[in-house]
């Protein structure tokens, strides 16, 4: 049960409704849909063990599980609407060992925020648009909305100015907070310098928070005025190549990529942000004939940074944004037509030695009792074994 959801609308319902739910379930969906769009989940049916909610319940969160808000917790009584902050919405369903009931149904939809004040997190930048209809709506004009450095200019057209802020410039401030790298900013409506004012300054100040392959973007109106908050959820700009030999210098684009039996395999991640200040970690690689299962058949190349491929080494790589390893082609490949590998790989602020990118080989016991980890997943492939030997394709 449970699940990423990324559908504008639809239905969540406990296991096996309407009948019983199993005993010591624990099912957690991640609702996401587009930017500047926000979650509306209304619940239709609930019938679990009432009391204070101890035992059997569903929980409801203004995000991501493990760092959002709790919207509500509830296992009887009416059935409450609740809409997101954001683009993402999280839904977790608990039982314990002993009775359980019918369970819960519950619709989700998407719905529009308000198109006043926008911000995306990209790469390379933060992009924050705002409408010169609400400006005007203020009393103020384009040409009074400036950025904290005045020296970087915003694009006006003739509904909208926009500013593409980097994340390492235009005086973007950089803050770490335990697992969570801040860049933050600010966008100022100031009104004309007479002696008396009558309007109130806006100020926009928008932040897109990185919970290492999650990016949250903030952004609210302070001064004294309507309260604005425009948060979205988007992933790191991750891929990884295959290339010809350990100089990696040329790139293998065939698809797939043709073979042979324990031939050199090198590969090259790359973490795209115009952030020098990060670096980028192999935590996982994993293959396996399904592109969309690596649970069921799957071989560990490396897993919680602990090699299990006697084959697999890295290479040193020339930026901290790059991650070069290599492996052997094997038997593995051999016994499937296709094998396609998944890579989850982990970004850290450099030079952050308590943070999972410089800890190794861990084992699971300890990241289980560590705090949660975020990671990248990428899928690359397919491999193929050359006829009469081994051949392979790799492309992200």
């Amino acid at each position: 049960c449970g699940g990423s959801i990324s559908n504008s609308s639809g239905m969540l319902q406990s296991p096996f409704y309407p009948g019983s739910y199993p005993n010591n379930a624990d099912c957690v969906w991640e609702i996401q849909v587009e930017n500047n769009f926000r979650v509306t989940l209304t619940f239709r049916d609930i019938a679990m063990q009432s009391g204070r909610c101890q035992y059997d319940y569903i929980e409801v969160y203004d995000g991501p599980l493990h760092s959002s808000p709790l919207l509500g917790r509830l296992c009887s009584g009416s059935f409450p609407t609740y809409i997101s902050s954001s683009n993402m919405m999280t839904v977790r369903f608990h039982s314990d060992s002993r009775y359980t009931f019918r369970g819960f149904q519950a619709h989700y939809s998407s719905v529009p925020a308000d198109h006043n004040i926008t911000l995306l997190c990209l790469p390379d930048y933060m992009h924050a648009v705002v409408s010169r209809d609400y400006l005007q709506s203020q009393g103020y004009s384009a040409q009074m909305v400036t950025l904290n450095d005045n020296e970087c200019k915003p694009i006006v057209t003739p509904r909208e100015v926009i500013f593409n802020i980097p994340y390492n410039g235009c005086g973007t401030i950089q803050e770490e907070n335990n697992d969570t790298i801040n860049y933050s900013n600010m966008i100022k409506v100031a009104s004309s310098g007479y002696i008396i004012r009558r309007k109130n300054n806006i100020h926009l100040h928008i932040s897109c928070k990185m919970l290492q392959n999650t990016w949250m973007q903030i952004m609210y109106v302070a001064e004294d005025t309507v309260d604005v908050n425009e948060n979205q959820f988007g992933r790191y700009d991750v891929n990884i190549t295959f290339y010809d030999s350990s100089l990696f210098l040329r790139q293998v684009h065939d698809s797939p990529y043709y073979i042979d039996l324990n031939q050199n395999l090198y590969l090259q991640a790359y973490l795209h942000s115009s952030d020098p200040n990060l670096v980028i970690f192999v935590d996982t690689c994993v293959a396996s004939p399904d592109p969309r299962d690596f649970n069921t058949l799957a071989y560990d190349i490396i897993k919680n940074g602990c090699v299990r491929d006697s084959s697999y080494a890295t290479y040193p790589s020339p930026y901290s944004h790059f991650a070069r390893f290599k492996f052997s082609a094997f038997e593995f490949i051999s016994r499937h037509t296709l094998v396609y590998l998944r890579c989850e790989l982990v970004v850290c602020r450099l030079g952050d030695y308590s943070s999972r990118c410089y800890q190794g080989c861990i084992s699971r016991y300890k990241r289980d009792t560590s705090s949660d980890e975020e990671k990248v997943n990428v899928v690359v492939g397919p491999l193929q074994l050359r006829e009469g030997g081994a051949q392979s394709a790799g492309k992200v």
